[in-house]
């Protein structure tokens, strides 16, 4: 059987809308912008710009957001076009099986699994952690055993909390998606305002000679500082897993692409300006960067917000993921890659709730017993990988002629395209020989499962046996 074997643009189109329940379209731009942004803006901007800053880049911490939201930008434009063209759930999957062929995007697939999996695992433990502290403020404290993975050295068994949070997300998930949409805005705000009172606080402490030495770990720092902090830009391509569920897909999708990830590049580069002017990135290698920088300014009346504003962030990002993960399985389901039950929608509530629950088993039982720990950057390289493919993709579109008149087009052509691939392309280089090597164990593992399972069960099957017949 043919490895390469394709699905049109047009078929892929026609499938989407020719389920008897099919997902409601019930999302416009301002749902998707908003979408965006509580996937981008959560544990980055808490977290990572700290450690980020004192290790790798300094006060150029600037210029590592900048150099990774021109690789985001630059794919996000990529995304933006095939979303407008291909408005069906699945993403980068979906594009790859109408450009590359089947085993590639069946390859792409498993790869965002592992991306919106592990992510919706780590944030979950990281809610786990904010939501604990927040809780200890009050004097309330958890039993050890259920507070923290599987580690009998130091006396925990489940992270209880990270499971809560997933069954309460997942829930809210099979409610339908103009639910989630509606919960995901006021936590947006939330956590944009905690943002803003951070900049609006913290602006009036800056000491432009704390960004002196503006570079102090040189060029190859800013770099491995890009590479890093290129976590806190994961999940504005959530946003094209939206598709089916958008009213005026060829507008909307690619408004809620782009907005999304030029505000969150905006804040990133104010945020991470302001807290190394009011502290000297020497002193920034802590997990709580942004509160850390409250209380060296004794400003610690803001800092109780900072962490309300964190565990909205998380919670946000945690939607996105698992909303993601659901559809991406319900796109792959449909074409018989994996098993039929990830397709079927609920005629109440238009929703895939199976699908929905499956995803929450799964990631609970990565968040509540297995710890990450190095696992998660593997979050890094398959986000990288699938952006390189879209935007190789772009160019195979053009060369083939297969665009519309209609619709969001990329500018510049094939610069932008190229320049998307060769930013990610070296973004991936900086990560470290073991994520490469977990990542090509990974992709062995998903070529066992497309052999034994998928290629078997493969809706295009169906189609070449009717081909056969005929002829």
């Amino acid at each position: 059987m043919n490895l390469f074997r394709k699905k049109s643009i047009q078929a892929l189109i026609q499938e989407a809308g020719n389920k008897e329940v099919t997902l409601k379209k019930d999302l416009g731009a301002f749902d998707l912008t908003m979408l965006g942004i509580g996937a981008i803006v959560g544990t980055g901007i808490f977290v990572l710009t700290g450690v980020a800053a004192a290790i790798h880049a300094g006060p150029a911490l600037i210029i590592s957001f900048i150099l990774s939201g021109l690789a985001c930008i630059f794919a996000a434009l990529c995304y933006a076009e095939f979303a407008s063209i291909v408005p069906v759930s699945g993403s980068a999957y979906t594009y790859s099986y109408a450009i590359f062929g089947e085993i590639v995007a069946w390859l792409l697939g498993w790869v965002l699994i592992l991306e919106y999996g592990l992510a919706a695992s780590a944030v979950a433990s990281g809610w786990s952690g904010y939501f604990q502290g927040l809780l200890s403020g009050f004097g309330i404290h958890l039993p050890k055993a259920i507070t923290s993975a599987y580690n009998p050295t130091e006396g925990t068994f489940i992270d209880v909390p990270a499971i809560f949070i997933l069954v309460i997300i997942t829930y809210l998930l099979t409610q339908g998606a103009k639910k989630s949409a509606r919960f995901n805005t006021v936590m947006v705000i939330i956590k944009v305002t905690v943002v803003l009172l951070f900049l609006g606080v913290g602006v009036w402490y800056v000491k432009p000679e704390n960004w002196t030495p503006f570079m102090p770990f040189g060029f190859s720092g800013v770099a491995a500082g890009a590479a890093t902090v290129f976590f806190a830009y994961i999940g504005f391509d959530a946003v094209a897993t939206a598709a089916e569920e958008v009213k005026r897909p060829q507008r909307d999708l690619p408004i809620g692409i782009i907005a999304s990830l030029l505000i969150c590049t905006l804040l990133y580069i104010v945020v991470s300006a302001v807290l190394t002017g009011i502290v000297p990135y020497t002193d920034l290698n802590v997990k709580n960067p942004v509160a850390f920088a409250l209380s060296y300014i004794h400003q610690d009346w803001v800092a109780g917000f900072i962490s309300i504003g964190a565990i909205a962030g998380i919670t946000t990002v945690l939607l996105v993921m698992l909303y993601g993960q659901t559809r991406l399985f319900y796109a792959i389901s449909r074409d018989g890659l994996l098993p039929k039950f990830f397709t079927k929608v609920s005629k109440k509530k238009q929703t895939p709730v199976v699908n929905s629950w499956i995803t929450c088993l799964i990631v609970s039982f990565f968040a509540g017993v297995v710890p990450l720990n190095k696992l998660a950057e593997l979050v890094n390289i398959g986000t990288l990988s699938a952006f390189m493919t879209v935007s190789i993709g772009i160019l195979y579109l053009r060369k083939n002629n297969q665009t519309l008149n209609t619709g969001f087009r990329v500018p510049l052509v094939p610069l932008i395209p190229i320049l998307a691939f060769l930013f990610c392309g070296y973004l991936a280089l900086q990560l470290p020989a073991l994520t490469w090597i977990s990542f090509a164990v990974w992709i062995v593992i998903g070529l066992l499962v497309y052999f034994v399972y998928g290629r078997k069960h493969s809706s295009l099957n169906h189609t070449e046996e009717k081909v056969k017949k005929v002829s």
